[in-house]
């Protein structure tokens, strides 16, 4: 028997017809690349959001056809994810942070047809425009009066014309939910990357999760400043987020450092934002050295890679700062887990509170999780046992743009690459990745604990541990750290601080300093490059 409940298609489209209807007076504050505040509310986005659409097809973008951005968070580049897609066609973010040749093969690989692009690009897109082989229209996202002067690029459009020259009524059209909407690529550390094409299903579903109590926590009372840019997974859904909640959207442009991010929060009374632990270094960094507070801010999500516990400490015990711990891939839309207490942790001691908070966290409802031994065989949720992380749900890819890589699925569950644990209370921790585990005498030494007590050195601005070779064990912890600015420290300081916090053997052999550890496109260290540059390293006999 078929239920009597009206089929309306989950489209992105719905989201910002809805935050224009029910919260159209709510602001969407940006700092532009050109320098200037903007301030628009989200009834002028969705108006202009329709005069672009209208643009669009005047510019011969059709159903399905993939449109390119290179563009900072701001209220344009907003425009876009609903214009673009809300009319049938498929949003492509391009990660600026990536080599030339790269941004190139991705471009070519998504056959993009129409790229736009923020002013800070514009030397990127003139290096590339000449080589790329599908895209035929570039468009500067600025005005008029900002426009080049002269440029290499062939018939580049102004946005803001393009804005005006379309018509201000513009019906979304409905169509089938399981349309592609959206497509990211992954970092690519080994190999060309690999797109994860989205669903206007799986987006909808994804940003409905995303806001539930027990996962992000996303209301109307809310003013959201997403530090994760627009080009990284579509800044972990927020742009939907706020939309569906209608909450205020403060986008900090290219602007992400410590003092200009303090700025903003103070000046828009910003009380959530979100981004990856090496941004907020670099805020608590500023923070601290000029004796400043947070106004209004309770609340940070940290994601992309593990939040050091001493960064943890400092935000909550010092700044009053709520820290938000959550896991997340491309391939998962993102969103995987968040780290929020159930009501009998609550009542635990800090110490004990402060363990549960750095773990990735539990399932958002929408993923269901497991892990598995070699074998493949299934491991008990007991906090102890660890095995590779494999996940399931409606918005985790089940193949690859074009197919590239095969069939990822082991048995219909995506396998992360994660190696974690899962205690009884379903808090999963990931203890490393599969390929930067360090496995000594046959055990296995999880980087990251040992990386995270480097952290809470006072000297440390920034710690990775690799694995060296070993011509007994095959394999032991090689500690690499940047120190910070002014700070004396030594190896026989270093490796002692380890002393009383973890197993004896877990120890690292052996300490190198440098000047810094490279990161990638989405900000997360680049072990990878770790391990080319010190291949040869010799560690200590004794």
């Amino acid at each position: 028997m078929n239920a009597s409940m009206m089929q309306q298609p989950l489209l992105i489209s719905s989201l910002l017809t809805h935050a224009e209807r029910h919260h159209g007076d709510q602001e969407v504050v940006s700092r532009r690349v050109e320098g200037d505040i903007h301030r628009c509310t989200y009834r002028e986005l969705a108006q202009r959001s329709r005069r672009m659409a209208n643009a669009l097809a005047s510019l011969g973008v059709r159903f399905g056809n993939r449109v390119a951005t290179l563009a900072w968070n701001g209220y344009r580049h907003m425009e876009l994810y609903y214009a673009v897609s809300g009319s049938g066609a498929v949003l492509h973010t391009l990660n600026p942070r990536l080599h030339p040749d790269q941004v190139v093969w991705i471009a070519d690989h998504a056959e993009d047809q129409v790229l736009f692009f923020d002013l800070s690009f514009l030397p990127l897109v003139e290096a590339v425009a000449g080589r790329v082989s599908t895209i035929k229209t570039f468009v500067l996202m600025t005005d008029r009066s900002r426009m080049p002067a002269s440029t290499t690029i062939p018939g580049l459009l102004c946005y803001e014309d393009l804005v005006e020259s379309g018509a201000d009524r513009f019906d979304w059209p409905e169509f089938d939910e399981n349309t592609a909407s959206s497509l990211c690529y992954t970092s690519g550390t080994t190999g060309n990357p690999k797109g994860a094409l989205y669903s206007h299903r799986s987006t909808v579903l994804h940003t409905l999760a995303s806001a539930l109590p027990d996962a992000l926590c996303w209301s109307a009372r809310d003013v959201i400043l997403p530090v994760v840019p627009m080009f990284h997974v579509n800044a972990w859904g927020l742009p939907y987020a706020a939309c569906m909640v209608g909450a205020k959207l403060v986008f900090p442009g290219p602007f992400l450092d410590g003092k200009s991010l303090h700025d903003l929060f103070e000046a828009e009374g910003v009380t959530v934002s979100a981004g990856v632990p090496t941004v907020w270094q670099g805020l608590l960094a500023h923070v601290e050295a000029n004796n400043l507070k947070f106004r209004t801010m309770r609340r940070t999500i940290i994601g992309g890679s593990a939040c050091p516990p001493a960064m943890m400490r400092a935000f909550q015990e010092r700044y009053d700062v709520q820290v938000l711990h959550a896991w997340g891939m491309t391939e998962l839309s993102p969103l995987g887990t968040a780290c929020v207490l159930k009501k009998h942790q609550l009542e635990l001691p800090v110490e004990e509170r402060l363990v549960l908070q750095a773990k990735q966290g539990r399932a958002v409802y929408g993923v269901d999780m497991k892990i598995v031994d070699d074998e493949g065989r299934d491991l008990p949720h007991d906090g102890k046992a660890s095995g590779e992380l494999l996940v399931r749900g409606p918005w985790v890819i089940r193949s690859y743009f074009k197919g590239e890589g095969g069939d990822p699925l082991v048995n219909g569950w995506f396998p992360t690459g994660d190696v974690a644990t899962i205690d009884g209370d379903g808090f999963m921790q990931i203890t490393d990745r599969s390929k930067d585990v360090i496995k000594s005498g046959g055990e296995w030494i999880g980087s990251i604990d040992l990386e995270n007590i480097a952290m809470a050195h006072p000297a440390v601005a920034m710690a990775a541990c690799i694995a060296a070779h070993h011509p007994k064990w095959d394999e032991r912890p090689l500690l690499v750290v940047v120190k910070k600015p002014g700070s004396e420290l030594t190896r026989h300081e270093m490796l002692q601080f380890f002393d009383g916090k973890i197993a004896k053997w877990w120890t690292p052999d052996d300490v190198v300093f440098v000047e810094s550890i490279p990161l990638g496109a989405t900000g997360k260290m680049q072990k990878n490059k770790l391990r080319d540059q010190f291949r040869e390293h010799t560690l200590p006999t004794a």
